[in-house]
């Protein structure tokens, strides 16, 4: 029987390898980035010590992550799970050749970054009015201001920037979304100097079929394919199947977490992140190049659940031991 020990009993299979399979279409290689430092802790109920999060952030680099989002400069009033951003930035400052990305929502919280010895920022717009004004407190075109102004104010000091758009596929308060009003802001954000622009799937409502569609319509509105990135949500249990759809449609790089943390704290019952066990279980399992241990990955996760005091979402993580 496949996966039976010589005493009898079964294992299941460690090494997604094994099964390897290539589909046409798809990527040698991904670029897996890690948010569950960011967008995971700060849906946590309680503030995360510091000590841990850098921990985690060791972790995580120690894995094979190329890129871990370690905290977010807001108003410590508005987030307080990543209040201590700075402290957690500057004790990752040894870390060399791997990008720790930081979110930073106005001039203010650059100014901030840049002290701690920010390397690459990120900022963000929504797709819809209502929830620009629920998560950033403005409308969309204020927004914009405020993030070309962050852009900008990165570039000048040396640092890239990325972008993200919520809010992509659907919205709770707005329903189906506009997909000339995404297009039209990841165009606001790559002319502002980000880099790539990660698109959200903030409550985790898209399809396969809405992903490859949003894509082509990027694609044939001038925007390069390599410069995109696709942020899943995993509340309708999609998540997988959205990335397929979007690495078939020429996406290159994918968010995920750590055992799937996160949510949003301004769009109540917006489930976590797809897991990143789940992820990099799927792309190797497609012959897809990742430079993560997966075996790292599980180990960090088992650690978390101990050091939190709860499961964590992750069937991967499970199925290995957990």
């Amino acid at each position: 029987m496949p996966g039976a020990d010589p005493g009898g009993t079964t294992r299941l299979p460690r090494d997604p390898s094994r099964f390897a399979e290539p589909l046409p279409g798809l990527p040698e290689a991904v670029t897996v980035y890690e948010v569950g430092l960011r967008d995971g802790l700060q849906d946590e109920p309680g503030v995360v010590p510091t000590p841990l999060k850098v921990a985690l952030a060791r972790r995580l680099i120690a894995a094979g992550l190329a890129a871990v989002e370690v905290t977010s400069f807001v108003r410590p009033d508005r987030v307080p799970q990543l209040a201590d951003a700075e402290a957690v930035l500057t004790e990752l400052a040894d870390e060399a050749g791997v990008r720790l990305p930081v979110l930073v929502p106005n001039p203010r919280g650059l100014e901030r970054a840049l002290r701690a010895g920010a390397r690459e920022v990120a900022v963000f717009l929504s797709a819809t009015e209502t929830f620009s004004q629920r998560n950033l407190g403005c409308d969309r075109a204020t927004a914009l201001a405020r993030a070309s102004e962050v852009a900008e104010g990165a570039r000048r000091a040396g640092v890239a920037v990325r972008g993200y758009v919520s809010m992509c596929f659907g919205d709770p308060w707005e329903g189906s979304v506009d997909r000339a009003a995404v297009v039209e802001t990841v165009q606001a954000l790559l002319a502002v100097g980000c880099r790539e622009v990660s698109l959200g799937d903030t409550i985790g409502v898209a399809t396969p079929g809405q992903v490859r569609g949003l894509v082509e319509a990027l694609g044939e509105a001038g925007v390069v394919v390599e410069r995109l990135a696709l942020h899943c949500h995993d509340t309708y249990g999609q998540a997988l199947a959205n990335v397929l759809a979007g690495l078939l449609a020429g996406v290159r790089t994918v968010d995920s977490a750590i055992g799937g943390l996160g949510g949003c704290p301004f769009a109540e019952g917006a489930a976590g992140n797809l897991a990143t066990e789940e992820l990099v279980w799927m792309l190797e399992g497609l012959g897809i190049r990742t430079g993560v241990d997966l075996g790292a990955l599980v180990a960090t996760n088992h650690w978390l659940r101990g050091q939190l005091g709860r499961p964590l979402r992750s069937r991967v993580a499970q199925a290995l031991g957990g």
